[in-house]
């Protein structure tokens, strides 16, 4: 993924964090005008943000951002000082501090693949917040390949929480996949290399692969559970309902809220 089209979803996986009231795309692109201009006095309109959504997210094009004063601003609501500052080292945050933290360069032209494993792989292993086991100095001291270094990390988390009596390991390994792809009723990830020709690949978003999903039962809606809570697409008198707003990924259509007539007619029993 580019630099700018990784910084403009970022951006907006942070919007949704900082808004979770808004889902929509234009809510979430109100929020971060509003947001813009208040802390930093600097404007970027709210269709701006809409037109990068579209360009990025949904359309998976390279965005058409010349202005490097724009990219700086974004790069500082990421908490980088500028756009140099971000392409240098992009750190993908993780919920949990005691599971694996992945450290991504984005710029991926000016090292061999041996230095880049060294340098984009940092385990952290702790159930506090202090580092137990740093894996690139490790690799470089001692000159083991990568499984070699995946062996004796597990082994070692293995000693360390037998000896605190616990049997299970609160540690996720990284997944370097970064698409992913609409499969019946939610996505999944798939190698951006994947060429099944079944599948329409899209860059990974954590947010809707977690959150994204279609609602099988429709059966089971109500007005007291889904109101506020789902949003539906309408095709050809068919309606479907989904737990996230966003787009109808079959029919590539916008969602919208559902209202009680729309639960009342297309769900329940």
């Amino acid at each position: 993924m580019s630099k700018k089209k990784l910084l403009i979803h970022e951006v907006f996986n942070k919007a949704r964090e900082d808004f979770p009231k808004k889902t929509a795309k234009s809510g979430l692109a109100l929020e971060l005008s509003n947001h813009f201009e208040e802390k930093w006095n600097f404007i970027i309109n709210e269709r701006t943000f809409v037109r990068y959504y579209n360009i990025c997210i949904i359309n998976n094009k390279e965005p058409d951002i010349r202005d490097g004063e724009i990219l700086d601003q974004l790069s500082r609501y990421l908490e980088y000082e500028n756009f140099d500052d971000f392409c240098k080292t992009f750190v993908k945050k993780n919920e949990d501090a005691s599971k694996t933290t992945v450290k991504i360069k984005v710029d991926e032209d000016d090292e061999s693949f041996p230095e880049k494993l060294a340098r984009i792989i940092n385990i952290t292993i702790s159930n506090t917040n202090t580092p137990y086991f740093n894996m690139p100095e490790f690799v470089k001291q001692n000159g083991l390949g990568i499984a070699g270094a995946f062996l004796i990390i597990s082994v070692l988390i293995g000693n360390y929480y037998s000896s605190k009596g616990k049997i299970s390991m609160p540690i996720t390994l990284f997944d370097n996949r970064n698409c992913m792809f609409w499969e019946d009723n939610e996505y999944k990830l798939a190698n951006c290399e994947d060429k099944n020709p079944r599948r329409s690949l899209i860059p990974k978003d954590t947010i809707q692969l977690k959150y994204f999903k279609r609602i099988t039962r429709k059966d089971t809606l109500t007005v007291n559970n889904a109101l506020g809570k789902t949003w539906y697409s309408k095709y050809n008198g068919h309606v479907e309902f989904f737990t996230m707003d966003g787009v109808d990924p079959d029919t590539g259509r916008e969602l919208r809220a559902s209202t009680e007539y729309i639960i009342d007619k297309y769900a329940g029993y």
